[in-house]
């Protein structure tokens, strides 16, 4: 995840979900959901930046269930980084 301020007053979201790391574009599409929907659920706690998550190869395996906790505890690493 590469975070950085903005000046809007809300966090922004990109995604860098790779061919290479998850493969064809319904898993692509799966794991951008996942992100989306997490980042959605979690934004009200995260500072005004502009947040740009990649995926590695081992996301394309991993269980939903993990990715959504992995997910979380970047959100909360993220929003104690900036208290």
């Amino acid at each position: 995840m590469i975070a950085k301020a903005n000046e809007l007053g809300a966090p922004r979201l990109g995604l860098a979900v790779a061919v290479r790391a998850a493969g064809g574009a319904v898993a692509r599409n799966r794991l951008r959901r996942l992100i989306r929907e997490s980042f959605r659920l979690n934004q009200h706690a995260l500072p005004a930046l502009d947040l740009v998550v990649g995926c590695r190869p081992g996301a394309r395996a991993a269980a939903p269930a993990v990715l959504r906790a992995s997910l979380a505890a970047l959100w909360g690493k993220v929003a104690e980084g900036a208290a």
